[in-house]
């Protein structure tokens, strides 16, 4: 019925975007282009694609400018060099063999088309929007991407207006930063400190969020626009409201009391997914943690085995269930993170036994060598993620 394309090429001013639909004159396409072409919108007028006047590309393809033409200036590039673009890209797709020539009175194309006001260079606009339309048109026959791709790209890809990455955690080991203090100045100074890694993960941990509010987790979103940030909550009532503030202030991550009522966790776990943010279970006086999860009607995604502080020099560390409960859920996507008392010594043996992520406190945010004591764990945990992300093809 129809085929969707897009391409973004160029750089500066004169950058093209161009957004294509290509389909039959007898569907839902070449009803659009119908409508478009008779529903005529201030700033936003149509135009067909023309070689030069008199002759149009074909299949015949309908040019909408996405910017609103504000002035004569605006409309001759429109009415110029993009025009002209979009109808030799059209052209020479037939002569290679892109559209086959037999279909091309049978289809129509519709191209919504991005020219900036500041645009000067009539040369690079019909250079770029002519690249741009050629490799829309060529990715929507070729129904690009496939899967593979947008699932490779989608937590590499930096998007260029937005100039940031929402990180996720989707290629561990990592090493997960706790930060229990009680001052936002402590807070921050900490941070300052940490060296850049993709690998790092900041834990405002619940004295923290108690002393300090969920909101200096927004107000740190300056320094650290990019980096995984949990709010170490341990939701043990209203889990909805909870995750609900930890989203509203940019959270990525939230915790919940495994040791809390179960319909508490299991809306918690709800509303997470439903937020688009990540859930943790803290499994902090939870005895039997595989029990806990096979009696949730959804698994969170992701739990920490967690001795705590107060009962490191009496509990072992829990890490030998590691195994079992990756064995136990091994056709899910579930990860797992192990605190308590973690130590560059201790730290390989978590890794070992395949944890997902280390979780480390005090032993590095009161280092007196906060920044090498981070890289030493860092080396634990296995350098750097793959740095092969931004590409606009």
């Amino acid at each position: 019925m129809y085929k969707i394309g897009e391409a973004l090429v160029g750089t500066d001013s004169e950058v093209a975007h161009v957004d294509l639909i290509i389909g039959d004159k007898n569907g839902p396409v070449g009803q659009a282009f119908v409508q478009g072409a008779t529903s005529l919108t201030k700033g936003h007028t149509p135009v067909l694609a023309v070689i030069r006047p008199n002759l149009p590309a074909k299949p015949y393809t309908l040019i909408v400018p996405k910017v609103t033409l504000s002035s004569m200036e605006d409309i001759n590039k429109i009415f110029g060099p993009a025009q002209a673009a979009v109808a030799k890209a059209i052209a020479d797709s037939v002569e290679e063999g892109v559209i086959p020539k037999e279909k091309i009175d049978d289809l129509v194309i519709i191209a919504s088309v991005f020219v900036h006001p500041d645009a000067k260079s009539y040369r690079k606009i019909y250079q770029f929007n002519y690249g741009a339309t050629k490799l829309a048109l060529s990715r929507a026959l070729a129904d690009y991407p496939d899967w593979e791709k947008i699932s490779f790209e989608k937590d590499r890809a930096t998007h260029p207006i937005m100039g940031f990455r929402v990180p996720r955690l989707w290629n561990p080991p990592y090493l997960q930063i706790a930060i229990d203090v009680d001052s936002a100045d402590k807070v921050r100074k900490i941070v300052s400190l940490l060296p850049k890694s993709d690998r790092i993960l900041i834990e405002l941990g619940t004295p923290t969020i108690k002393a300090c509010g969920l909101g200096l987790i927004d107000e740190l979103r300056a320094t650290i626009p990019e980096v995984f940030v949990i709010a170490d909550t341990k939701t043990m009532d209203v889990g909805q409201v909870e995750v609900d503030m930890a989203f509203n202030e940019t959270a990525d991550a939230i915790s919940l009391a495994g040791a809390g009522p179960i319909d508490t966790v299991e809306k918690g776990i709800h509303e997470a997914r439903r937020m688009g943010i990540t859930s943790i279970i803290d499994m902090i006086n939870v005895p039997e943690p595989i029990k806990l999860l096979k009696s949730l009607k959804q698994l969170p995604d992701a739990i920490e085995l967690h001795r705590a502080i107060d009962a490191e020099g009496k509990q072992k560390p829990p890490w030998d269930q590691i195994p079992k409960i990756k064995a136990e859920f091994a056709d899910k996507k579930l990860l797992i993170a192990v605190a308590g008392g973690i130590t560059p010594e201790t730290a390989p043996e978590a890794i070992a036994k395949k944890a997902d992520i280390i979780v480390v406190g005090r032993y590095i945010t009161q280092s007196r060598e906060i920044r090498q004591t981070t890289y030493d764990f860092l080396k634990i945990v296995g350098g750097e993620i793959d740095q092969m992300r931004v590409h606009t093809e």
